[in-house]
């Protein structure tokens, strides 16, 4: 569990980040956890953005996924939501986020 401090910390750092993965019309499949389980062991901060054919609601679907993951729900704005994992690989290679205490 990330506190109200590392979650605005995290919120920064996802600023500017692009959308890694997209989810369309069929929704959550196993394709799609699988591709976000890759993108957050490589980069433990994960944008992802609901296309217009998906009819699914963001901070629903971003929980689950976070669930399903072992992430933490960051935040959901608008089609978009950002979740957060921390990385063994990448604390390995010194390349992790550091979050405040």
């Amino acid at each position: 569990m990330i506190t109200s401090k590392q979650r605005s910390f995290l919120k920064s750092l996802a600023h500017n980040l692009d959308p890694i993965v997209m989810i369309g019309k069929s929704g959550l499949t196993e394709n799609i956890i699988k591709e976000m389980d890759i993108c957050l062991e490589t980069r433990e901060l994960i944008k992802v953005k609901l296309q217009e054919g998906a009819d699914l609601d963001p901070k629903e679907t971003a929980n689950i996924a976070a669930e399903k993951l072992g992430a933490e729900f960051v935040q959901a704005i608008g089609r978009k939501f950002v979740l957060y994992r921390y990385s063994k690989s990448q604390a390995k290679e010194g390349k992790q986020i550091v979050l405040p205490k």
